[in-house]
C-alpha cells in the first residue's frame, strides 16, 4: 500500500504580502479542492500546526489513518478534530461508536481515539461531505455530537449593513470542550453578504474559513493581509482559506452563503479579537 502524505503550507509573515502575485496568494492561503469523491484530502499548515480538509465517502468507507507529516501511528494519537458535515447525512465511526451527522451537525473527537471511519448514511442516502479541522492536543476530552441549532446561537449584524447572520458556536469554552479548537457555523440571512464587518484579527490564533452553500456562479471576495496592506482572494463554493494570526479576515459574497469558522492557538476566548475598522483599511 502506498504511504499517504499531507501537502504542507509553510508559515508566512506580513512582509511577504507586498511581493506576492495573485497566484502566490492562492497557492499559499487558498485550499481549492477540499472535497474529492472517494478520498480524504488534507492540508497541513505550519500556522499553529493545523490540519484541515475533507472526507467524501461516495458510497464507500474512508478510514483516517496516520501520516508521516504528523509523526503518529494513528491520526488522533496527539491531536483532536472537529468535524462538520456539509453534505447529505453520513456517519462517523470512532473506536466502534457510530455517530450520525445530518447536514450542519458537528462532531468533536478527542486525543487518543485510534480508529475513525467515514461513510454515507446507513439508510442508503449518499452525498455526505465531512469537513475536518484538527489541531495538536495535550489532553483528552470526550467525544460529543451537536445537531444544527443546538449549540450556542447568536444573532449578529443588521440587514441595513448587509451582514445579518446566525452564528452557531459548537466547540468553545462554554460548549463542547476541547484542548485548542474553537469551531462553529455561521449562516447569512437572504440579502446579506458580509460575513463580518469590521474585519478583525486574532493575534493569538489562526483561523480558517470554509465557504459553502454558495451558488455555482457566485463568489466570495475574501479580504486578508494587514490593515495597511490588504489583499483579496476570490473564493468559490466549498473552498477553504487559511488566515494567519496576523492577517485580518472578512468577506463579502455575490449572494448569501454559509461558512464554517475554526480556530486554534493560545486561547479559546471567542471575543478575543482586534477590530480593523473599514476606515483604517488600505
Amino acid at each position: 500500500m502506498t504511504e499517504q502524505h499531507i501537502p504542507q503550507r509553510y508559515a508566512t509573515n506580513p512582509a511577504q504580502i507586498p511581493g506576492m502575485t495573485t497566484q502566490d496568494l492562492r497557492d499559499t492561503y487558498l485550499i481549492p479542492d477540499v472535497f474529492v469523491p472517494g478520498e480524504i484530502r488534507l492540508t497541513y499548515t505550519h500556522h499553529d500546526r493545523i490540519v484541515l480538509g475533507g472526507a467524501v465517502p461516495a458510497g464507500g468507507v474512508l478510514e483516517l489513518g496516520g501520516y508521516p507529516e504528523i509523526r503518529s501511528d494513528y491520526f488522533l494519537e496527539h491531536r483532536e478534530v472537529g468535524i462538520v458535515n456539509v453534505g447529505g447525512t453520513g456517519t462517523v465511526t470512532a473506536d466502534g461508536e457510530v455517530y450520525t451527522l445530518v447536514k450542519g451537525a458537528c462532531l468533536y473527537l478527542g486525543r487518543g481515539i485510534r480508529s475513525v471511519a467515514f461513510a454515507d448514511a446507513a439508510d442508503g442516502e449518499t452525498g455526505a461531505q465531512f469537513y475536518l479541522f484538527s489541531a495538536p492536543a495535550h489532553t483528552a476530552y470526550p467525544a460529543a455530537l451537536v445537531s444544527p441549532g443546538e449549540g450556542t446561537v447568536r444573532e449578529l449584524g443588521d440587514q441595513v449593513t448587509s451582514n445579518r447572520r446566525t452564528l452557531n458556536q459548537y466547540i468553545h469554552e462554554n460548549g463542547v470542550r476541547s484542548c485548542q479548537i474553537v469551531m462553529g457555523v455561521t449562516q447569512l440571512h437572504p440579502g446579506s453578504m458580509w460575513n463580518t464587518m469590521p474585519a478583525h484579527t486574532h493575534d493569538r490564533r489562526t483561523e480558517c474559513y470554509l465557504y459553502f452553500d454558495l451558488p455555482e456562479d457566485a463568489r466570495v471576495i475574501h479580504l486578508m493581509g494587514e490593515r495597511e496592506e490588504t489583499r483579496h482572494l476570490v473564493i468559490a463554493d466549498r473552498q477553504a482559506v487559511i488566515s494567519p494570526s496576523w492577517s485580518l479576515h472578512s468577506g463579502v459574497g455575490t449572494s448569501a452563503y454559509t461558512f464554517i469558522w475554526a480556530m486554534a492557538g493560545e486561547n479559546q476566548a471567542f471575543d478575543d479579537m482586534d477590530a480593523a475598522p473599514v476606515t483604517d483599511l488600505r
